[in-house]
């Protein structure tokens, strides 16, 4: 299976039509079908259902299009990587990160390597702790920003010195936002939407066999989505501080959990891992600023 082919095959996939596919790759469009076919007959599957006006994937193709464009990031970052290894001065740095308004110390170093280095280019891919460490592991990120306990036998890793605190968000008009501090007794009863990192991790230290009590009506990864479904009195969202506005003009409030709940933050990489000259640059500055803090 050659990266050239899938590369053909993922332009099919996005076009769903061979002819416009063609035209896109600069080649004919006998050459590309041909080079589809000879993907099918290697694989033992068919890829494509074609039909009078486009054509869509089959279940075979689907996996293939996802196992596709996981190799296809691997192989131009480890291009990209080489190329930069004569060239100090730029690079790509790829980087995961769970959302938290702690990571603007680290938006700083960032903001200041590249005012030294200024054709560094900075890839952040924002997801739930878990997206992130999966990506990590293969090899697509050099870094990754988590907000829960590090595995040290898998990662080395740097705590930042701060730490998220958990809380409600709530409507203003709604009961719970008339409470200074929520307890564990004032979330049985109302419809909760949580992170499913948070269920997993973090609200089980906090609420111990009485989790299994919660009415969770709903889950979500990006805290501002969840925001949406309060603003509609859906129910309350479990979530860090400072993620979501809650200023004098905002019609949502945060509300802390008592006793207090905090999550820290890490920036993590995997143990043994070989970095190219701009991510080793970032992981001395890293550690520069934290490692002296510590």
């Amino acid at each position: 299976m050659e990266v050239r082919v899938l590369r053909y095959f993922l332009e099919v996939a996005r076009e769903r039509n061979i002819s416009k596919a063609a035209k896109h790759l600069h080649i004919s469009q006998p050459t590309l079908s041909k080079q589809l076919k000879d993907l099918e007959q290697e694989l033992g599957k068919k890829l494509f259902v074609r039909t009078n006006y486009f054509i869509k994937l089959t279940e075979e193709g689907m996996l293939l299009k996802k196992r596709a464009e996981e190799i296809l990031e691997l192989v131009d970052k480890t291009t990209d990587e080489f190329k930069a290894l004569d060239e100090i001065n730029g690079g790509d740095i790829h980087i995961g990160c769970a959302e938290s308004k702690d990571l603007q110390s680290f938006i700083h170093i960032l903001k200041q390597l590249q005012s030294h280095y200024p054709h560094i280019r900075f890839h952040l891919y924002s997801s739930a702790t878990d997206a992130v460490d999966e990506r990590l592991d293969r090899g697509l990120l050099d870094f990754a920003i988590i907000a829960q306990d590090v595995d040290s036998t898998k990662y080395n890793f740097l705590k930042i010195p701060s730490a998220n605190q958990w809380g409600i968000i709530a409507r203003k008009d709604m009961p719970l936002a008339h409470k200074e501090k929520i307890y564990i007794q004032d979330l049985l009863d109302v419809p909760l939407i949580c992170s499913r990192q948070s269920l997993q991790a973090d609200l089980p230290k906090w609420l111990g066999d009485q989790q299994d009590q919660l009415n969770i009506i709903a889950t979500y990864d990006l805290a501002y989505n969840a925001s949406l479904m309060v603003k509609e009195k859906m129910g309350y969202v479990l979530t860090f501080n400072h993620l979501i506005y809650t200023g004098h003009d905002s019609e949502l409030c945060f509300r802390p959990l008592e006793p207090t709940l905090e999550s820290p933050m890490y920036i993590v990489w995997k143990k043994y891992q070989v970095f190219s000259p701009v991510a080793e640059l970032l992981l001395k500055e890293l550690q520069k600023s934290y490692v002296s803090k510590a």
